[in-house]
């Protein structure tokens, strides 16, 4: 297993130089749910909800997310950000889990290190934001099994997430 990269030889914090790295083509994948009550998500997939298009604003939220990446999470780089994609899908009650919806962000860069914090923030926010649009109906919303599912570009190569990984990471979609 290779060191942390965010510490340095004396085992302080600091942000990874990344000038002598090379631009590439990097995208990341992250994934998540948010379980609910099938009432909520009916109100979700039925769009009458109070306080309005719930997925619609929650993709909205998670685009903005990624791309405030760098002022949430101290030592991420700021990144001039190519293409955001946040989408949604519903499931019924399904293989043992509750009614939920599934988050997935894609994210890409051209650019010197890689964009994995920013898809999962784009996750993470989304899902935040569903749970803020229905909590007046359903306080009991669990976000779960938030994950990067794959990420491509620069030195490392690629990485995919395989189903042992889904496993023993609790999921996510």
């Amino acid at each position: 297993m290779s060191s942390l990269t965010h510490f340095d030889s004396e085992g302080q914090a600091h942000m990874v130089d990344v000038a002598g790295k090379a631009a590439t083509h990097r995208i990341a994948v992250a994934t998540g749910r948010i379980e609910m009550l099938t009432s909520t998500l009916a109100l979700i997939e039925s769009g009458s909800a109070k306080k309005g298009d719930v997925l619609g604003v929650a993709r909205i939220a998670g685009i903005q997310a990624a791309k405030k990446t760098s002022d949430l999470i101290p030592l991420c780089h700021p990144l001039a950000l190519t293409r955001v994609a946040v989408g949604f899908t519903s499931h019924s009650a399904e293989g043992g889990l509750p009614p939920h919806v599934v988050c997935s962000a894609t994210v890409e860069t051209v650019g010197p290190t890689g964009v994995e914090m920013e898809a999962l923030t784009a996750v993470q926010v989304a899902l935040l934001t569903i749970y803020d649009m229905c909590k007046a109906v359903d306080r009991g919303m669990t976000i779960s099994g938030v994950r990067v599912l794959e990420k491509h570009g620069g030195k490392s190569g690629s990485f995919t997430a395989v189903f042992g990984q889904a496993l023993r990471d609790g999921g996510g979609g």
